[in-house]
């Protein structure tokens, strides 16, 4: 018995039927049936009709339940007593009781509300998240907050139990050579120098691993100042971050499809694919132009180069003889779709894409080839597209000759919007891990030098000898990403633990060891003094909720999200900082 409640609305059972108890939540709807009120009382657990008859209650209770504003919260004493049969609602928690009002107090009365919580309404997203503790309300809503809590036990549970230390690392702490722009927090003691707000722990799991702890995690808070998109925050996001010693790639594999593969089983409402192929970053970006496929949809992409090397199609054949790939992308089914199916795809491709164009080939319910480019390839040509293809009859295909780069960009984006306009994407959950990243990459805005691709820290494949007898572009990492359904979910990596390596992976790019000392002096000292093999990842919470809520923006399943632009309205974020707070940290606002 508590003075405010007996017990929650979930709590609440036809065992207590004639029993005089105490509630209280808030006032979900009201209805006046001619002298009867009723009230749908809500908290966070559930739902329960409250009635009030004028004829048989006291006036002044009567009175407030009537004046009373939806969502003021309330504290009502009455007995529960069994619905009328005809109002019995077997749908929804509490349907079969309801409880007769006997006294009725208003513990916070709620002024006129700027959005209704009882709705479906849809309310424009800039006051739902100015309003976001009502917002917060609404059951969808709810609905995400609760699934990512139950989510985050279950992590916690099964990193527990698999011997995994749960260790904060550091929210103020130095730059970090992740790849984004860092949040910057001046320093009052030391005036002039900055901390940054971690991109991710990803130097303190390292040397937590050289400091002799076996398995660490943590659900991290990471800070990145980078654009917003539907999968992506602007400032604050949350990883399930990770890192195990004496661990190789695939040891890293097997916990993390552990770890998740159940947990999705168990919340999504469709069907997981247990089977996680591995893919190669190249295999991923010849077949699928990404390197985050998705596997739900079944288009292959092919390279047929060679068949157009030659033929009589000159504008692909000359575009092969000046280095140029050709790529097909299978339409199944599509053999028999309009003209304007097909021109559609080309003008897109063209304007949105920057393609210099697309050709296809229609194949008819026996097989036959027609289109604009069939006529230019000899039966021999299309035979062989077909078997390379994969072509059945009524399917059709569409080819793009562009730069390697190119090609694979404007074939993956194709490969999407096809597959979602003829409605072959499975609704499903299909994950997949892409591997053997390229360690190197040329960067065109240093020069065209060569440049790690991805984080410089982690192992590249073949160790020191790979670096000192390969080509750099020829060098793969032992880096991952684990995708879902089209999503990079989480990025990972075997670490560098052998200094020697370090020094000349990073004397590839340009530094000489006095730099990487310099730069690097936090890494170079902890890898003196006896570092083990480690490895570990990072799946992103919130992308995770998102992909089992089938939310299609990371803002529904935040608590607290900021807007597109990177502001927070409900707190009015950022703020104008007065001129004293200034002049403590020893700053000096410039006019543009």
């Amino acid at each position: 018995m508590g003075l405010y409640r007996d017990c929650n609305l979930q709590e609440i059972s036809e065992n207590l039927i004639g029993n005089e108890i105490k509630v209280s939540g808030w006032v979900y709807r009201k209805r006046d049936h001619g002298g009867v009120l009723f009230i749908d009382l809500r908290d966070q657990y559930s739902v329960l009709q409250i009635v009030t008859e004028a004829d048989s209650q006291a006036e002044d209770v009567f009175e407030a339940v009537s004046k009373v504003s939806l969502e003021s919260v309330v504290q009502v004493v009455g007995v529960l007593r069994k619905r009328n049969e005809e109002e019995i609602n077997k749908d929804v928690l509490n349907g079969e009781v309801e409880l007769v009002i006997g006294s009725f107090i208003v513990l916070s009365g709620a002024s006129t509300l700027p959005m209704y919580i009882a709705t479906d309404k849809p309310y424009p997203e800039e006051m739902r998240l100015q309003y976001r503790y009502l917002d917060l309300r609404t059951s969808k809503v709810r609905d995400n907050l609760m699934l990512r809590c139950n989510i985050v036990n279950d992590i916690r549970s099964f990193l527990a139990r698999a011997g995994f230390l749960d260790i904060a690392t550091p929210i103020l702490t130095s730059s970090s050579p992740e790849g984004s722009r860092d949040f910057i927090v001046p320093s009052r003691l030391h005036k002039g120098r900055f901390y940054a707000l971690p991109q991710a722990p990803q130097i303190f799991k390292q040397l937590l691993m050289v400091s002799g702890i076996d398995k660490y995690y943590q659900i991290a808070p990471c800070f990145r100042d980078e654009d917003s998109r539907a999968d992506r925050s602007p400032g604050e996001f949350y990883q399930v971050d990770i890192e195990m010693s004496f661990v190789e790639q695939e040891d890293v594999f097997k916990l993390c499809e552990e770890l998740l593969l159940p947990i999705f089983a168990k919340y999504s409402e469709k069907q997981v694919i247990r089977d996680v192929p591995r893919i190669s970053y190249d295999e991923a970006m010849l077949k699928y132009g990404s390197d985050k496929p998705d596997l739900r949809n079944p288009i292959i992409i092919c390279d047929v180069t060679d068949i157009f090397r030659g033929s009589d199609f000159s504008i692909f054949s000359r575009g092969v003889e000046q280095g140029k790939r050709v790529r097909a992308i299978i339409a199944p089914g599509a053999g028999s779709e309009s003209r304007s199916f097909f021109d559609k795809k080309i003008q897109y491709a063209i304007k949105e894409l920057g393609a210099a164009g697309l050709g296809y080939i229609n194949f008819n319910i026996e097989g036959e080839p027609k289109g604009p480019i069939a006529k230019f390839l000899d039966q021999d040509r299309i035979n062989k597209i077909k078997d390379i293809v994969n072509i059945k009859p009524n399917d059709a295909v569409f080819f793009s000759c562009e730069t390697t780069e190119k090609v694979g960009y404007i074939s993956g984006v194709m490969r999407t919007m096809i597959g979602q306009e003829l409605k072959i994407i499975q609704d499903n959950i299909q994950f997949c891990w892409i591997v053997d990243f390229p360690y190197f990459e040329r960067d065109l805005q240093k020069g065209n030098m060569i440049d790690f691709a991805h984080n410089p820290f982690s192992m590249p494949q073949g160790g020191l000898e790979a670096l000192e007898t390969l080509d750099p572009e020829e060098i793969r990492a032992f880096q991952y990403d684990l995708v879902c359904n089209g999503m990079e979910l989480s990025s990972g990596a075997i670490r560098n633990y052998d200094l020697e390596i370090l020094y000349k992976a990073f004397n590839i790019v340009g530094y000489s060891r006095e730099e990487v000392d310099r730069n690097f002096s936090f890494m170079v000292n902890a890898l003196k003094y006896g570092a083990p093999p480690h490895g570990g990842i990072a799946p992103g919470l919130e992308r995770m909720v998102m992909i089992i809520a089938n939310e299609v923006n990371i803002r529904e399943v935040t608590p607290f999200p900021m807007n597109q632009k990177g502001e927070d309205l409900l707190m009015k974020a950022p703020s104008v900082i007065e001129g004293k707070a200034l002049k403590e940290l020893g700053i000096q606002l410039v006019k543009k």
